[in-house]
């Protein structure tokens, strides 16, 4: 399954969970996560959709760590299975 049906799968689910989910395509931001779920009262999360197969790249997981150092949830998949991200 290609990783854009993934991310819609992952939007879907986050929504019917009362998110607010943007799928970012373009951003000023090389290798930043493709979807921000964002809800009332909660930190902000920040998805890395991969398929079973695909890998994070470097640059990818330097995001993924920055992201997590300014203190939003950060995940990245493989296929539907959400991976909480731990720097390393």
């Amino acid at each position: 399954m290609k990783e854009q049906q993934y991310q819609s799968k992952i939007i879907s689910k986050f929504e019917k969970d009362g998110y607010y989910v943007l799928n970012l395509i373009k951003t000023n931001k090389n290798g930043v996560s493709d979807i921000l779920a964002l809800k009332s009262n909660e930190p902000p999360i920040f998805i890395e959709v991969k398929n079973e197969t695909n890998k994070l790249s470097k640059l990818q997981e330097y995001r993924l760590t920055e992201q997590k150092k300014l203190g939003f949830k950060v995940y990245y998949t493989k296929g539907y299975k959400l991976i909480e991200w731990h720097e390393k």
